[in-house]
């Protein structure tokens, strides 16, 4: 069962490749210029490339690399995530400056994948070390994306639509999807995307979670009061010549799954690709669901593959190694106990949290074996420190970084008792 749950993972990454379903979405004119970013930006480019092989471009990947088709008038320029860098402020004023460029007769192709709020940072209002130090804040204090990006927009030139009014020339975006909805306007903070948060609601998340950052207030009160401008919202004429276009997303990564499960006779059944909120939380009701399913054959009966998505946040209070992948499998393990389930949980980019690792994966003997080499889950995972509890049990997941990123995949296989197929 290890071996076909990894299966699982890899099938549905292969089957969701960036290059696979950007293809299916390029245009028919030849763009002027190409700009991809997020950790699916060589890949993306990868299928541009091939359909337009001459066409300049502008590639913010978070890997060094370099796409196929790669030739002279394209350039690839890595930066900073989770938390940008100074490469991050060079890719985005490179950026800002090639789009400019181009006339309104021009068409700007733009491929965004999860990854580019920090990988594209052109601070407005603050500096690289605020900005450095609130995405850090915001990433530990247990703020979903949607805040997250609330705030970014708010502080950017180039996020929340501000690249694509950055143009002149006609738009086509791509986006593969990293959260939870497929909001284009969440995704990589929607570069090209109207946005509908507002100053106010960006000062509230400061408020929410009890972060000071006067810089940023000042900031974000002076677009409160009127004196800067909000980021282009919907029914702003410029977006008569920007199309947006979702080509995949956490769905399709679990479909593809379904599909590895079913073809080994085991039923398969999506619980949604919208999962949010602490890990801990998730891991409480995956691990009643099981136990119902158990117990009464509600709402599935035995065996079946539960799978699921979405992005589970981690409030983080020690000082550990981990992700929410992890800390999910964790929790799901401390909750069932001696009555352990098959398990994996992986982020499909390939790197979990603070770790070099995609996720991990749970047992039926878990608990047992935790508990003959004197492993204290509880203690893990107060400490936010489930990378070593995995490791110490030889479960850790290493895929590598996928050069993709549709968000969290979860697999369970329940049977009846101890799940021992």
């Amino acid at each position: 069962m290890r071996e076909q749950l990894i299966a699982s993972l890899h099938r549905a990454l292969d089957a969701t490749h960036p290059t696979r379903l950007t293809a299916r979405h390029l245009p028919e004119q030849p763009p002027s210029f190409i700009v991809s970013v997020g950790k699916a930006a060589l890949t993306m480019l990868e299928a541009a490339l091939e359909r337009f092989p001459h066409t300049p471009y502008i590639a913010v990947p978070k890997a060094e690399g370099r796409p196929k088709g790669a030739h002279p008038g394209g350039v690839v320029l890595p930066a900073g995530h989770p938390v940008p860098d100074g490469r991050s402020l060079e890719a985005a004023q490179r950026v800002l400056e090639a789009v400019g460029r181009l006339g309104p007769e021009e068409l700007l192709l733009v491929l965004v994948s999860g990854g580019g709020s920090a990988l594209l940072c052109a601070p407005w209002g603050v500096d690289l070390a605020t900005k450095q130090a609130l995405t850090q804040a915001l990433l530990r204090c247990g703020a979903d994306i949607q805040e997250i990006n609330a705030v970014r927009k708010h502080l950017s030139r180039i996020k929340g639509g501000r690249l694509a009014a950055a143009t002149q020339a006609r738009v086509l975006a791509l986006y593969l999807s990293d959260v939870p909805g497929d909001d284009l306007s969440t995704i990589a903070s929607g570069p090209t995307v109207p946005d509908r948060s507002t100053f106010a609601e960006a000062l509230a998340v400061l408020d929410r979670y009890g972060l000071e950052f006067p810089q940023v207030r000042a900031h974000l009160r002076r677009g409160l009061a009127g004196e800067i401008p909000e980021s282009p919202k919907p029914g702003d004429p410029l977006f008569q010549r920007v199309e947006n276009r979702l080509v995949g997303g956490n769905m399709a990564l679990l479909e593809a799954a379904r599909t590895y499960w079913q073809g080994l006779g085991l039923p398969a059944v999506i619980l949604s690709d919208r999962f949010q909120g602490e890990a801990q939380a998730l891991a409480r009701f995956h691990a009643a669901l099981v136990e119902s399913i158990r117990a009464h054959h509600q709402p599935f009966a035995p065996p079946v593959v539960l799978l699921s998505g979405g992005e589970a946040s981690v409030r983080v209070r020690g000082a550990g190694r981990g992700g929410r992948n992890q800390e999910f499998l964790g929790w799901l393990g401390y909750y069932l106990g001696e009555r352990g389930v098959w398990a994996l949980a992986a982020d499909s980019d390939g790197i979990d949290g603070n770790t070099e690792v995609a996720g991990a994966l749970l047992a039926p003997d878990t608990w047992a074996r935790s508990q003959r080499l004197g492993l204290d889950l509880k203690a893990h995972l107060e400490q936010n420190d489930t990378h070593a509890f995995f490791r110490a049990l030889g479960d850790l997941l290493i895929t590598g970084e996928t050069q993709s990123n549709l968000n969290d995949f979860r697999a369970l296989v329940v049977g009846q008792g101890l799940d021992i197929f």
